[in-house]
């Protein structure tokens, strides 16, 4: 027994010093994946980005949304498209007073180069592709020219489950670049935002793809 109690005793202490070097060695992952430090008052270049990026991103989905205006939809897709357009304005609005305020440009979008055309039901010869020229259509989930092009020549028999379809590609992309914000920026309330995009959109893809059946 005498023999074997220093054993013990260093084998304890070998449990011992593994345990502290697995906690140390956790903690030093945690701190290594430790988010942006955020801000109530300061931004940086991703915050900038995340909100210039999304103006256009948001503005392309109310876009999308004025298509259905003249279309008979299943009403929990009208429902759908209400509940995007009532929330995306809003923080379009919000991104916009936000590049403003960090004496950045506002970027222009195709709901501006529409005015007066689909949203205002005005020049029927443009065409949504049209709305888009220099436009960015390289970010995540964006339709190209041609995309929107097809989902406004839709038939009626099409359309509802081509705009789903563009629609859940579409939110696919705004939340990539909402977890990029929440990895990357720093101003809080655009980090919460994206937190919100995220889970408000996440939620609207559920709905759509149960639509598509």
């Amino acid at each position: 027994m005498r023999t074997h109690r220093p054993l013990i005793r260093t084998t304890w202490a070998a449990a011992g010093l593994a345990v502290l070097l697995t906690l140390s060695a956790c903690g030093g992952s945690e701190e290594a994946a430790k988010p942006q430090e955020v801000s109530e008052t300061e931004h940086n270049k991703a915050d900038v980005t995340f909100a210039t990026d999304m103006i256009q991103h948001h503005a392309q989905a109310m876009s999308m949304v004025d298509l259905t205006m003249d279309r008979d939809l299943e009403p929990e897709v009208r429902e759908l498209a209400d509940a995007i357009q009532a929330a995306q304005g809003p923080e379009i609005e919000t991104m916009s007073g936000w590049l403003q305020e960090w004496g950045e440009e506002v970027p222009s979008t195709m709901r501006d180069h529409v005015n007066g055309g689909h949203e205002g039901h005005g020049d029927e010869d443009s065409s949504m592709s049209d709305s888009m020229e220099g436009m960015d259509d390289d970010m995540p989930g964006m339709m190209s020219a041609e995309d929107m092009d097809d989902l406004e020549n839709a038939s009626d028999a099409e359309f509802s489950d081509l705009w789903l379809e563009m629609m859940i590609e579409h939110h696919q992309g705004a939340i990539e670049m909402s977890e990029t914000e929440q990895d990357k920026g720093r101003f809080k309330p655009a980090v919460d935002l994206a937190a919100t995009i995220i889970e408000s959109q996440s939620s609207e893809i559920d709905t759509m793809e149960k639509l598509l059946g």
